[in-house]
């Protein structure tokens, strides 16, 4: 390895310290113990580096160095630094000696790493087999990761390390299948949210069911400022704690990451209200059975989200839209969803809540998104953009970029600088664009019974080419006239040959 760490270096090993685990447990599961490993190597790192400077600074004064230490950002208790769970790597019990180091270092920082790594167990023999296969497994990883320097001073750009944890996720994520849409949503799907919503300085940005991050990281990315606050909530707490590393590692220190199901215990509240953001963006389950609507009487009292109307207790999307649009700011606020094509048409509950987020001019675009974008479904998705800052603007674009991608190996993606910046520029602009786009008013949805179905307002119905029928005969005669041509050439052939 060079002087310097770059991104491909610490990729690199970082996949190759996953072969400790496949054929050993899923991807859904081992990504807990490396993504784990990578935050205990990087911390360890980072301290090391941090007390040799100070040992030089006050020329190995313990007492100075000590007191130094304690105010940084995160505290290193002795016993529990990488290099010290390393040098145990040959003991009886590797397992154990990583989780006793997780633990002191989740007690040494209990404000920002409580109970992050509560639900990774290094011991499990359920997940992990024999000790003796424990061991062997737990041995690799650690030699893996040893071949890494993570120290600041040695990584080439300040996001190396963040990204390498994104890196990683969307790794598992494309092992992962199915499981992988609970914690991950496609790097290219985040970058266009982040840009249709255009999160600016200053505000705050909220993701509901913010899995393990990436589209909040994203969008505070959008916003290229310092000034500007995360918060977001996760009910899975494998994933919850995914989240925590995730914000950390990115250095994200206002980061705010409740645990718990949003739709029955939403976690962000100030004075026993909901609180109100200026961006709220999430890529929710798809139509989440039995989301809490035998509940939704006793919410009403208390935080009255279903005032629109309650939807089926056996798809949850309109409960999570319902929900993201009464977090927002009341003039300024902006919503960005991921949803199922079924909330663009579906009757019944959700048919009367579309038709009332409609009148409200609540509903800004509709975007179509091509089949296969997402782990765990081929389905095509759509992204529903509400916002609060309409004004007197009475219409509602349409979006058909369902049929312009790039075919991957497992999952189909987005080029940005082509499919994604064509939809950001699409919207901006906010004008008919032939068979791609429609700019549609309300009383043109009224007339449409309230149905979003995009096909209805964007055409992108291509005529076939008109057959020349008089040409076409042409050249059946010709290929006949041929076929007679041939056949008394190879007869000729077959009577020289006496056949």
């Amino acid at each position: 390895m060079t002087d310097t760490t770059t991104q491909d270096d610490v990729n690199r090993i970082l996949w190759q310290a996953c072969d400790s685990f496949r054929g050993q447990i899923d991807a859904a599961d081992y990504k807990d113990y490396v993504l784990t490993m990578l935050f205990v190597k990087y911390i360890s790192d980072v301290w090391r580096e941090r007390r040799d400077e100070l040992a030089k600074e006050f020329k190995g004064d313990e007492e100075r160095i000590r007191r130094k230490m304690d105010r940084e950002r995160f505290v290193l208790p002795e016993k529990s630094s990488f290099a010290e769970v390393y040098a145990l790597r040959e003991g009886a019990s590797v397992g154990e000696t990583i989780n006793k180091a997780l633990e002191a270092i989740e007690l040494a920082n209990k404000v920002k790493l409580k109970d992050v790594f509560r639900n990774v167990d290094f011991n499990s023999e359920s997940r992990l087999g024999s000790t003796k296969n424990r061991n062997k497994v737990l041995k690799n990883l650690l030699e893996d990761f040893n071949k890494l320097d993570l120290r600041p001073s040695r990584l080439a750009g300040n996001d190396v390390i963040g990204d390498s944890y994104e890196f990683l996720i969307g790794k598992f994520a494309d092992d992962a299948g199915k499981k992988a849409g609970e914690f991950y949503t496609p790097k290219e799907v985040s970058i266009l949210l982040a840009k249709l919503l255009a999160p600016k300085a200053g505000e705050r940005i909220c993701d509901p069911a913010c899995g393990s991050g990436s589209l909040l990281l994203r969008c505070a990315r959008e916003a290229n400022s310092d000034n500007i606050s995360i918060w977001g909530q996760e009910n899975n707490r494998t994933t919850w704690a995914l989240c925590m590393m995730n914000m950390f590692l990115h250095d994200v220190a206002n980061a705010r990451i409740e645990a718990g199901d949003t739709l029955l215990e939403p976690q962000l509240l100030a004075n026993d209200q909901l609180m109100r953001f200026d961006v709220v963006v999430a890529n929710p389950p798809f139509s989440l059975d039995k989301w809490g609507a035998d509940k939704a009487d006793d919410e009403a009292k208390r935080f009255n989200r279903w005032h629109r109307g309650v939807p089926p207790k056996s798809k949850g999307d309109y409960a999570f839209i319902s929900h993201m649009i009464e977090t927002t700011v009341k003039d300024t606020g902006r919503v960005g969803v991921v949803v199922p094509h079924g909330v663009l048409f579906r009757g019944g509950a959700e048919g009367a809540i579309r038709q009332k987020l409609i009148e409200e001019n609540l509903l800004d675009a509709v975007i179509g998104l091509p089949p296969n974008l997402f782990f765990g479904t081929g389905i095509p998705a759509a992204i529903l953009i509400f916002r609060r800052d309409r004004g007197s603007r009475k219409d509602v674009l349409f979006i058909d970029a369902s049929r312009e991608f790039q075919d991957g190996k497992n999952q189909n993606y987005l080029r940005v600088n082509v499919e994604v910046q064509k939809v950001v520029e699409t919207y901006r602009i906010r004008k008919t664009v032939e068979k791609y786009a429609y700019k549609a008013t309300l009383e043109e949805i009224a007339e449409n019974d309230y149905n979003l179905n995009i096909p209805r307002y964007v055409d992108t119905f291509e005529a076939e080419e008109e057959v020349d029928l008089a040409k076409v005969g042409k050249e059946i005669a010709d290929l006949e006239a041929e076929l007679v041509k041939v056949r008394a050439e190879m007869a000729g052939c077959l009577k020289e040959l006496g056949l």
